[in-house]
């Protein structure tokens, strides 16, 4: 994209309008306006967090695996009173403190299995029947886990989540190519726009000469008496309406300005002395269209097929969730551990080391509700949204090969359009010359001329809207087939 002159400068050469003045003209390609939209139109910028926050979401999916760890410290103290014996004699009340430390880890696993992994220190001491016990050691180090074997083994609610957000993410990148889609078509139509408002500002303005050089000569002919009054009142009125046809084109162009301003920026203020001018002219280039290969295309590429083959995946994977859940609870249990017991600290950690007082236990464990009926319940819900996913599926594809279709013919048409106008204004031209050598020599009427202009005027603008329609038409069609991107050779890059 280039800075030029200041407008005013070049309002002569480049035929625009002095009410469009601004402080400078940018020329701008499509490609200058498709890649500014990319960095600054703030509805793709916004459909950019979608997939941030669900990378996030997955993230703290995988937390559920993040193993926790505890450690806490603990004293206690209680006393009794001794039995009374017989005679009077009270003996002292028993005492007992008591010091606990413990540490522990606990988690899960991707396979659905729970383990916690402790460690504990137990020191005591106390009195009974007035003698000091002394301190006593008892530390501890054991190992439990419990793994399901039917409900929550092949899948369970971690696992299903994490799945999920998978999928959720790719859809979010998905709805991203499905804006910048949407947004680089808008900006397509906006830009033919802007070229066929400047052109018909121009058409209008070489109409508005005409018309004022025709009221020249008229009222030099009626002053010589060769034309009637009304003649020259008639070519007046053509002036005027065709002065007025350039006030509403400048107000095209003004707005045609504005409507692609809005897709190229975040700061629309700050381009208000900014006047782009588009380096390309309209062209309707003939191209081939092949049914099959646009079919094929859509189906493959436009986003929302993908996105909804996604929440195919995604229900599929609940759908075996939910069959998972069918299974009644069974869970395998599992524990060692190792203990030790001294008077003294150090001899109590070497029956750890030594592997004294082991224990260790095995075992299963059943569990489900009498009629499990909830579990039925979802998973026969989750088989008939599986079924229902599927038609629409169905739905969406085939309405995709309508729009295709539609968007074909319509661009056929639009060619044929371009085809038929160009021909009514050579036509219309040859009238308009014939027209005026007639009325020069005597043969025809100013009113005659007068009509051939407007008529010439009317087919040069429809030449204009023909070739724009038809270019919007190809635009409309590689969004139908979700091959924008690659036809304008658009790069995104998601973050």
């Amino acid at each position: 994209m280039s800075i030029v002159r200041p407008l005013v400068a070049t309002i002569a050469a480049a035929g625009l309008p002095v009410v469009l003045a601004a402080a400078e003209v940018r020329q701008v390609s499509l490609d200058d306006c498709l890649q500014l939209a990319i960095q600054k139109n703030l509805d793709v910028r916004i459909a950019q967090y979608t997939p941030m926050l669900t990378r996030l979401s997955l993230s703290s999916a995988y937390w559920t695996y993040e193993p926790t760890l505890s450690a806490g410290v603990r004293q206690s103290f209680s006393q009794s009173e001794a039995q009374r014996i017989v005679g009077g004699f009270n003996p002292p009340a028993n005492e007992s403190w008591n010091e606990r430390y413990d540490t522990s880890v606990n988690g899960t696993i991707p396979t659905g299995m729970s383990y916690s992994l402790s460690g504990l220190m137990n020191r005591q001491s106390g009195e009974q029947g007035g003698f000091d016990q002394g301190f006593f050691y008892t530390p501890a180090v054991s190992m439990n886990v419990t793994q399901p074997l039917l409900r929550n083994f092949w899948i369970d609610q971690p696992r299903l989540t994490i799945q999920l957000e998978k999928r959720n993410l790719k859809q979010g990148e998905y709805d991203i190519r499905d804006q910048v889609i949407r947004t680089s078509t808008d900006v397509t139509l906006a830009y033919l726009d802007l070229i066929a408002a400047r052109e018909n500002l121009r058409v209008q303005q070489k109409a508005l000469e005409l018309a004022e050089r025709s009221l020249q000569e008229n009222k030099k002919r009626v002053e010589v008496g060769a034309m009637a009054p009304l003649d020259e009142k008639e070519a007046a009125a053509q002036a005027a309406r065709s002065r007025a046809d350039v006030i509403s084109s400048e107000r095209d162009l003004a707005l045609s300005q504005n409507a692609l301003k809005r897709l190229i920026t975040d700061d629309f203020a700050g381009l208000q002395e900014v006047l782009y001018e588009p380096t390309a002219r309209l062209t309707a280039v003939p191209e081939t269209f092949n049914r099959i290969d646009s079919w094929h295309k859509g189906l493959s590429l436009r986003p929302d097929i993908q996105r909804n083959k996604l929440e195919l995946e995604k229900q599929k994977i609940t759908l075996r969730f939910t069959r998972n859940q069918l299974y009644p609870q069974l869970d395998m249990l599992g524990s060692f551990g190792l203990g030790g017991a001294d008077p003294n600290f150090g001899p109590s950690l070497n029956d750890l080391e030594e592997r004294r007082n082991p224990n260790y236990s095995a075992g299963l464990r059943l569990s489900m509700p009498f009629t499990n009926k909830r579990a039925r319940n979802d998973h026969q819900a989750a088989k008939l949204r599986n079924e229902q996913l599927l038609l629409r599926y169905k739905q969406l594809e085939q309405s995709a090969m309508v729009e295709i279709e539609n968007a074909i013919r319509s661009a056929d048409a639009a060619l044929q359009r371009v085809q038929a106008t160009e021909a009514s204004m050579e036509y219309s031209e040859a009238a308009l010359q014939a027209e005026e050598k007639k009325l020069e020599n005597g043969k025809s009427t100013s009113f005659v001329v007068l009509q051939r202009q407007r008529d010439y005027t009317s087919a040069q603008s429809e030449v204009i809207r023909s070739k724009s329609d038809y270019n919007k038409a190809l635009a409309r069609l590689a969004q139908a087939e979700g091959f924008t991107l690659e036809k304008y050779q658009v790069r995104l890059e998601l973050k």
